[in-house]
């Protein structure tokens, strides 16, 4: 790849946002799959890698990419924070007009990228590339991505879009609205949404992995759902409120109905078994209800400390980037 200088024009800049952990065996092929599906477009471009702490080659591969392309602004980040908050950390930095967001795996075709701008250049504030196929998942990690999407979209109180990931255009005011939020505990895909405006999806084949393992283990996927619910909606609250009400309603008429039976026809051999039984199942629901519980406190209590989302260990912006001076010691 040539080293070329960019000069800044009057063409719309766009942004692509791109959360990279150990992605050494896709980098370089990511980016000219990106640098070739958007050089004909009358764009200005700019690519922000985050490096959320990855133990691989990732970063110095990126800063081999950045010797050759002005375009490409750097931020590594002090350690490894999890894709939602170096996603965060890309959105803080982006200059652009608008902003894509994209994994490096492959999965999302960087060909799609132009009708994505397009779309935005139609007036839409989010244009969501939304999957009609999976390919490269396993039945169990579809099957439970599938009723996540349609729970959460049960029990909110606002749509998010089903089978839909990260991968989307966001205007410039829609990026702006997402940089006021401050929360450590963050599902994008719900803020996304959340943010409301003009939305629209663009529909596409899901292609496998191209290369390495997948960084979202099963265990990894069920915290994240954890965070997707407490996020944005008490519906588990509620649930376990209803249950708790039910098991005593329950409760009150089986012990009015012991009163009756005793005083008819006494009770001559006592109920060990069913006692057990009852016993267990109020256990069970109490220590339920308390899990939901502890679950919502222990996110209050981590807001509440008010930390920074993130730290940078090293900032090296592109010829495009809003802040042109290095900083090695930023935080948010």
């Amino acid at each position: 790849m040539q080293k070329v200088n960019y000069l800044k024009s009057k063409q719309p800049l766009i942004s692509i946002v791109v959360p990279s952990y150990n992605e050494e065996e896709v980098l370089t092929e990511f980016h000219e799959a990106v640098d070739k599906a958007l050089s004909k477009l009358p764009v200005d471009l700019e690519i922000v890698y985050i490096n959320d702490g990855s133990t691989d080659k990732t970063l110095d591969i990126i800063n081999a990419l950045r010797a050759k392309d002005q375009r490409i602004t750097l931020i590594d980040l002090s350690r490894n924070f999890g894709k939602e908050i170096a996603l965060t950390a890309g959105l803080h930095k982006a200059a652009g007009d608008a902003v894509v967001v994209i994994d490096a795996d492959l999965q999302d075709p960087p060909e799609l990228i132009p009708e994505l701008i397009k779309e935005w250049q139609n007036g839409y504030d989010v244009v969501y590339a939304k999957r009609t196929q999976r390919d490269g998942e396993s039945f169990l990690k579809k099957t439970t991505a599938h009723f996540f999407h349609r729970i959460i979209q049960r029990v909110g109180n606002f749509s998010i879009p089903e089978d839909t990931g990260d991968f989307r255009i966001l205007s410039r005011r829609a990026v702006n609205a997402l940089n006021t939020f401050k929360e450590h505990h963050r599902f994008m895909k719900g803020l996304f949404a959340w943010i409301g405006f003009r939305q629209k999806a663009v529909f596409y084949k899901r292609d496998s992995r191209h290369a390495g393992k997948s960084k979202w283990s099963y265990w990894r996927l069920w915290n994240f759902a954890l965070d997707g619910i407490t996020s944005f909606t008490i519906a588990p609250l509620k649930i376990s409120t209803y249950i708790g009400t039910i098991t005593a309603l329950s409760a009150f008429g089986y012990g009015i109905y012991m009163v009756i039976e005793t005083l008819l026809h006494g009770n001559e051999v006592p109920g060990y078994p069913s006692l057990i039984v009852i016993i267990l199942m109020l256990g069970g629901i109490q220590l339920v209800a308390i899990g939901i519980l502890g679950e919502y406190l222990g996110r209050v209590f981590n807001e509440t400390k008010q930390r920074p989302l993130y730290f940078i260990n090293e900032y090296l912006p592109g010829i495009y980037a809003a802040d042109n001076e290095t900083d090695n010691n930023s935080q948010q």
